[in-house]
């Protein structure tokens, strides 16, 4: 088994080599569950990455959004260059699942638009972990939904080698039931080109190679990879494993079992539509199925195939759906990042899953058994037997319970950083409080964000400083993609100097020049208010040297002196610690960059906000940005690629 190997020339830090021994002792002695408390800034990646070396196990690393699987996915990349490092996340640019509203008789078709890219990634993973031990796959929540059984998808796998006797036409017919398709024309991932004795294929999960194959009469001559573009061979092959060109390809008695198994059940259903009356479901029904029967037994795939996924892979109802777990192994590591986000997404896909698509069985537009192409429930993810490690800056209850409230912590920054002061202030004269704090801010060039949870009191304070002659932008929910990210950018520059925001002012914000954030209505319980967001809010104020965060109040509430009792603890260690070694902490120097790579872009894109271009000033701008956001989505920039893609969504919506 190839050996995972971190490649950089940094070394482990204060917390983090505490935190990494201790992590490797925990799964070297068989602990299913462990908890990372790490603190924003404290080099959590890393940490992570030096306990994959260490033990040297498969890992998923589990994000809860695809901007920061983005993200994960390109530091990991780097750190392990001479390792298999993946990325799993759905595929859909744009992403309208099958429905049925029945009270107004509107029945939703799937609309879907893929990303190339990301769907040849996603098969990439389910490859290299058949294929290598020494894998990390960064995922989002797709990881948890039904994809191909790992047994049938690897039996599909057609191995070619040098010297070996075979037909070319039945290797070209193996292609075919791999759902490889021929096009003579161009490479495009999933097609092969015969030219004479010469074979070359285009995999599923690439297209930046070909394999070529050259026979000399039914003899294999030669295999190898060759760049796509300037035709030059890149490597040669004794031995070559050709995959399935997609997820549910398989052979033809696999194909035909299943087209039997959902001929029977939709006859049983029928059979209930019509002893119930429900001719127009019968029809439905009867139509849809029969022409998927109809061509899956002609070419071996159909649209929608994985709502047939429970026959296609040999399962029965009920039992928990093959997804990229089954293809680890048996022993194999499992990091869930930001936990206090991501469990909970676990523990909702499901429910919502199911309820979008009874609906559709109970109306005859699917079988019952596409209850089963389903996203796993929280139990069966609980199930799996695996070892788990949950890293956030605010563990939740659950993963606190796994551990007894045994959590490994990272509290020391390499950058010396302290959380920053907190303060609790009455709510009485807090307009004119806030006022003040905001003028010595500006005075040293440092920048403000203040966080309601009332429309009406950011809307106050905002058009109170405005008055004071201060510069403030307010963000609310109705402000566009377009907007916000403009307002961000101009609060760094310092066209503003307060920020003002309606719940929108947690996890996510990295501003490096904010130096005191205040909290308004602090002392209101709720989802908005509570420990970890307020947690989170604070650690908006923990970039800069001078972080403080103000808290308004009427009383304190148990939320309140828990966050500030957490917050003064680390901030204690975190001194101690820069006392004992000499550090003088220094706030974050980031480099503001241009949202909009080209200035004439940027220029485009405000006139198109402002409503002031005409419809083919637009449309040219839609196509910039279009060609913008493939560029950054190969460059591994999806965080970028995806803040264009709304900019894009919302100017063909205007």
């Amino acid at each position: 088994m190839n050996n995972f190997k971190i490649n950089s020339n940094h070394n482990l830090k204060a917390d983090q080599l505490k935190a990494v021994d201790n992590l490797v002792t925990g799964i070297k002695s068989g602990k299913t569950d462990q908890v990372l408390l790490g603190v924003t800034g404290s080099g959590k990646t890393f940490t992570i990455a030096n306990v994959i070396e260490r033990v040297n196990k498969p890992t998923l690393i589990f994000a809860h959004n695809k901007t920061l699987a983005g993200q994960l996915y390109s530091e990991f990349k780097e750190l392990f260059p001479n390792n298999k490092v993946e990325y799993f996340v759905s595929s859909f640019d744009f992403y309208q699942p099958e429905a049925y509203v029945a009270k107004t008789d509107t029945y939703i078709e799937k609309t879907a638009s893929i990303n190339n890219e990301l769907e040849m990634l996603y098969l990439s993973s389910l490859n290299s972990l058949l294929e290598r031990k020494d894998t990390i796959v960064i995922a989002s929540v797709a990881c948890i939904y039904a994809t191909s059984n790992p047994e049938l998808y690897r039996g599909m796998i057609t191995t070619l080698k040098i010297n070996e006797v075979i037909d070319r036409q039945e290797f070209i017919k193996k292609l075919v039931s791999l759902q490889y398709k021929r096009n003579d024309n161009e490479h495009l991932r999933g097609t092969f080109k015969v030219k004479g004795e010469v074979v070359e294929i285009t995999p599923g999960h690439s297209e930046d190679f070909v394999i070529r194959v050259e026979f000399y009469d039914d003899t294999v001559e030669r295999i190898v990879e060759v760049d796509a573009v300037h035709k030059k061979v890149l490597k040669g092959y004794t031995l070559y494993n050709f995959f399935p060109a997609v997820n549910y390809a398989r052979n033809k008695d696999d194909i035909t079992r299943a087209c039997n198994d959902i001929e029977i059940e939709l006859n049983e259903r029928l059979e209930y539509f019509k002893e119930n009356n429900k001719y127009l479901e019968y029809e439905r029904l009867s139509q849809r199925t029969k022409n998927d029967l109809e061509t899956l037994r002609e070419i071996g795939y159909c649209r929608g195939i994985e709502n047939y996924s429970m026959h296609i892979d040999n399962r029965k109802k009920g039992q928990r759906p093959y997804n990229i777990f089954d293809y680890f192994g048996d022993d194999f590591l499992v990091v869930i990042d930001e936990s206090h986000a991501s469990i909970p997404q676990i523990k909702a896909m499901f429910k919502g899953d199911r309820s979008r698509k009874n609906t559709l069985v109970e109306y005859g537009f699917r079988l019952p058994s596409a209850l089963e192409n389903r996203p796993m429930t929280f139990e069966e993810f609980e199930a799996i037997k695996c070892q788990k490690i949950y890293v956030s800056a605010t563990p939740g209850d659950y993963e606190l319970n796994l551990v007894n409230n045994n959590v490994i912590e990272q509290i020391i920054r390499p950058t010396g950083l302290l959380d920053p002061v907190i303060e609790l202030r009455n709510v009485e004269s807090e307009i004119d409080d806030i006022y003040s704090e905001i003028l010595k801010r500006i005075e040293k060039k440092e920048r403000t964000i203040i966080t309601t949870l009332r429309v009406e009191t950011a809307e106050k304070l905002t058009s109170y400083f405005r008055m004071n002659n201060l510069k403030v932008a307010y963000i609310h929910h109705e402000i566009k993609t377009l907007d916000r990210i403009e307002i961000l950018l101009d609060l760094r520059k310092g066209k503003y100097d307060v920020l003002v925001g309606v719940n929108l002012l947690r996890e996510g914000l990295d501003l490096p020049e904010v130096s005191l954030v205040c909290i308004v209505n602090a002392d209101v319980e709720g989802i908005f208010r509570d420990y970890r967001s307020l947690i989170q809010i604070i650690g908006r104020a923990a970039r800069n040297v001078n972080g403080k965060v103000i808290m308004y109040h009427n009383k304190i509430t148990i939320s309140m002196q828990k966050a500030i009792e957490e917050t003064k603890r680390r901030r204690l260690i975190q001194e101690n610690y820069n006392k004992q070694n000499n550090i003088i902490p220094k706030s974050i120097v980031k480099t503001i960059s241009e949202p909009i790579r080209s200035k004439e872009t940027k220029e485009m894109m405000l006139k198109a906000s402002k409503k002031k271009s005409n419809k083919t000033d637009i449309l040219k701008l839609i196509d910039s940005l279009k060609t913008e956001m493939k560029e950054a989505a190969s460059q591994l920039n999806f965080e970028r690629a995806m803040e264009l893609r709304d900019l894009i969504m919302e100017l063909e919506n205007d």
